[in-house]
C-alpha cells in the first residue's frame, strides 16, 4: 500500500480523498494555488505546496510543478480527483516515469477511452451499442456538413477531449453548422488545448444514465449499477439519482453488461463511468466513458455501502476486485450547491461566506469544503457543496431533501447559490413523478421570489 498520496486537485474532492486516505493510514500532501491557500484541503492533508498563482493552466494545470511536488515530499502516488489532471494521458504518463503511480488508468487506457473519437471506435468493436455518427474525427466543415446531411438533421459537434458540457453544440439545421463548428473548436481548444471534434446523431429528448464501473490490474471488471443525471444545463449536471426512476429490472442488466463489456475490452483499471443516452422506448446507445471518478459519486457510495474512492487507491495499489456487481439497496439523490444566482440565468458569484449552516439529521450527507469566513474565488468551477439525500423509497428521499435544502445556509456579501433552483425542483411534477429529459431545462423558469 501507499505511504504518501499527493492529490491533484483542489476544494471538496481533495478534502474527499485526504478523508479516505487518513482513514486509510496514509499520509497526505495538498497542491494548492494562492487562491486556494486558505481552503480546507490545504489545512487537513499531512503537507502542503503552494504550485503558482490563481489561474488554473498557471496552477492545477501546471505537469512539472505537480511532479516536482510530489518529488520533494517524497509521495509515491497521486490522486487526480475530477476535472483538470484526471483525464490527461501525458500526465498519466510522466507520473509513470517519475516511478509515481497515477491512481487511474494508464495513458493508453485514457487516449482509448477519454479521447471521445477513439472510445467510440473501441466500443463498436466491442460491439456495444453507439450513437450514429463519424468514424473518429471530423476534419473539415464540408466533411461535417456531408456527414449531417447523411444523417440527417439534428446533429451534435463534441470535443474529443471533452468533459463538462464544453466543446458540444447541438445544430438543427445545415445553415448553423459552420458557426457551431467554430464555437466549439475555440471552446475546446480553450478547455483542453486540443480542438479535435467528431459528430453524431443527436437524440432528441433522451434519458442520461451513467454506470459505474470499476476493474483491477489482473482484467477484472465490475458494474455499481447506474446513475440518471439527466437534469442538466448546457450539458452540466445539476442533480442526480440512483436508482433511475426510468429503469427497468431488464434494462439495468442490459447496461450493466454492455458497461463491462466495455471496461474488459479494454482492460480497464481503476474506476470510471460508462455513459449512455437511453431513448424513449429505452434503447440504449453508449456515448463515452469517463476515466475517473465522478462529481456524483457518493450517490452510488451510499445505496451500495461501498467507499469508491478507497477501492481506487486499492486497485491502484494491485490489489484485486471481488468482481461481484452491485445494485441499489436505497435510494439517493444529489444536489449540486453552486454558487450561481438561479435568478439570473445562473451567473456565477464569487465572494466571502460570512455565515453557513450545513444540514444533517439520519440519511443526510454534505461534500463540501467551504466554512464561514471562506471566499469562494472566481476562478474556478462555481460547484461550492453537494448535498445528498439517502432513503428507502425515491419518496422518502425527497422527503429529506427539501428539509435538508431548508436548513442550507449560505450568506454573504453578493453570494448566490443554486439552494432556490433544487427547492422548486423538489416541488417540480415531472421530477417528483421521475419524468423527466435531458431537454427538461429548456422550458424550465423558475418562480418569482417569494
Amino acid at each position: 500500500m501507499f505511504k504518501k498520496i499527493l492529490i491533484a486537485n483542489r476544494g471538496e474532492i481533495a478534502l474527499r480523498i485526504i478523508r479516505t486516505c487518513k482513514e486509510m493510514g496514509i499520509k497526505t500532501v495538498a497542491v494548492y494555488s494562492t487562491a486556494d491557500k486558505d481552503s480546507l484541503h490545504v489545512r487537513f492533508a499531512d503537507e502542503a505546496v503552494c504550485i503558482g498563482p490563481p489561474p488554473s493552466n498557471q496552477s492545477y494545470l501546471q505537469i512539472p510543478a505537480i511532479i516536482s511536488a510530489a518529488e520533494i515530499t517524497n509521495a509515491d502516488a497521486i490522486h487526480p480527483g475530477y476535472g483538470f489532471l484526471a483525464e490527461n494521458s501525458k500526465f498519466s504518463r510522466i507520473c509513470k516515469e517519475h516511478d509515481i503511480k497515477f491512481i487511474g488508468p494508464e495513458g493508453d487506457m485514457i487516449d482509448r477511452m477519454g479521447d471521445k473519437a477513439t472510445a467510440k471506435s473501441t466500443m463498436t468493436k466491442a460491439k456495444v451499442p453507439c450513437i450514429p455518427g463519424s468514424e473518429g474525427l471530423v476534419d473539415t466543415v464540408p466533411q461535417a456538413k456531408k456527414l449531417a446531411k447523411k444523417m440527417g438533421y439534428p446533429v451534435i459537434l463534441k470535443a474529443t477531449a471533452g468533459g463538462g458540457g464544453k466543446g458540444m453544440r447541438e445544430v438543427w439545421k445545415e445553415e448553423d453548422l459552420e458557426d457551431a463548428w467554430d464555437s466549439a473548436k475555440a471552446e475546446s481548444k480553450a478547455a483542453f488545448d486540443n480542438d479535435g471534434l467528431y459528430l453524431e446523431k443527436f437524440v432528441v429528448n433522451p434519458r442520461h444514465i451513467e454506470i459505474q464501473i470499476i476493474g483491477d490490474q489482473f482484467g477484472n471488471a465490475a458494474h455499481l449499477s447506474e446513475r440518471d443525471c439527466s437534469i442538466q444545463r448546457r450539458h452540466q449536471k445539476l442533480m442526480e439519482e440512483t436508482p433511475s426512476p426510468f429503469m427497468t429490472d431488464e434494462l439495468r442488466k442490459k447496461m450493466g453488461i454492455a458497461a463491462v463489456k466495455a471496461a474488459t475490452s479494454i482492460n480497464y483499471e481503476g474506476v470510471g463511468t460508462v455513459e449512455f443516452l437511453v431513448d424513449a422506448d429505452r434503447n440504449f446507445y453508449f456515448m463515452e466513458m469517463n476515466t475517473r471518478i465522478q462529481v456524483e459519486h457518493p450517490i452510488t457510495e451510499e445505496v451500495i455501502n461501498f467507499d469508491l474512492v478507497r477501492e481506487q487507491i486499492k486497485v491502484a495499489a494491485g490489489i484485486k476486485i471481488s468482481g461481484k456487481n452491485y445494485f441499489p439497496q436505497m435510494h439517493a439523490i444529489e444536489c449540486r450547491i453552486n454558487a450561481e444566482d438561479p435568478y439570473k440565468n445562473f451567473m456565477p458569484s464569487a465572494g466571502k461566506i460570512t455565515e453557513l449552516h450545513k444540514p444533517g439529521g439520519h440519511g443526510i450527507r454534505v461534500d463540501t469544503h467551504v466554512y464561514a469566513g471562506y471566499t469562494i474565488p472566481p476562478n474556478y468551477d462555481s460547484m461550492i457543496a453537494k448535498l445528498i439525500a439517502i432513503a428507502q423509497t425515491r419518496e422518502e428521499a425527497i422527503a429529506k431533501m427539501k428539509r435538508a435544502l431548508k436548513e442550507f445556509v449560505v450568506e454573504g456579501p453578493g453570494i448566490k447559490t443554486t439552494i432556490p433552483f433544487h427547492k422548486q425542483m423538489m416541488r417540480e411534477e415531472a421530477f417528483v413523478k421521475g419524468d423527466y429529459t435531458t431537454n427538461f431545462m429548456d422550458t424550465f423558469e423558475m418562480e418569482a421570489k417569494k
